[in-house]
């Protein structure tokens, strides 16, 4: 079950290291317009924001991809808490989404969904153990 957890966590890591991309990189492009619903100005206008966002979120996937690794090494507390903070941050946020902006909701659960089902595998995980 915990290898589980680690690979659910890890794809909601990897998610937020595109959504880093996308915000950071390739915002005022068509792919970040199409996934985000911009206009060009709107692109431009956000563009500084937007890169700052982006690297919220390598920041949570960072959070989770070292708690897999320091879990994996056999350091259980330090790894499952890293773990923890980043994809309980990535639930919350999504939660954010969800509840400021109902157009959002498939974007909210995209985010959100991974990150908790990780969270519950790993907390049955540990418990087990």
């Amino acid at each position: 079950m915990l290898a589980l957890a680690l690979v659910v966590t890890g794809v909601a890591a990897l998610l937020h290291v595109y959504i880093f991309v996308l915000e950071s990189f390739l915002w005022t492009g068509p792919r970040a317009a199409r996934i985000f619903g911009l206009d060009a100005d709107t692109a431009r206008t956000t563009a500084p924001m937007a890169f700052n966002q982006g690297f919220y979120n390598l920041f949570l996937a960072a959070e989770i991809l070292v708690g897999i690794v320091v879990l994996a090494a056999g350091h259980t507390a330090v790894g499952a808490t890293l773990v923890f903070v980043g994809a309980g941050s990535m639930v919350a946020a999504g939660l954010v989404l969800l509840l400021s902006d109902h157009s959002k909701a498939r974007s909210a659960l995209i985010q959100l969904v991974p990150a908790l089902l990780g969270c519950v595998l790993l907390a049955t995980a540990l418990l087990v153990d």
